[in-house]
């Protein structure tokens, strides 16, 4: 059985709402990194779920 996950578990991963609102930048600007491929993204069941280790790369300047 998988247990519930804790408020200070970081994800695996972002939806698009959830990063726009964690991390300050808006659908618009979210979906120009996308296009421009500066920020990866997977569609899994018609969401798309963009890595965090993805998110904290582009924040520390694209540098893991």
């Amino acid at each position: 059985m998988r247990s519930a996950h804790t408020q200070h578990e970081r994800p695996r991963a972002y939806r698009v709402n959830d990063f726009c609102r964690l991390f300050g930048v808006g659908r618009t600007g979210l979906y120009k990194l996308l296009k421009e491929e500066k920020l990866p993204s997977v569609r899994i069941g018609g969401r798309r779920l963009i890595p965090a280790d993805a998110a904290e790369a582009l924040l520390n300047g694209g540098k893991q």
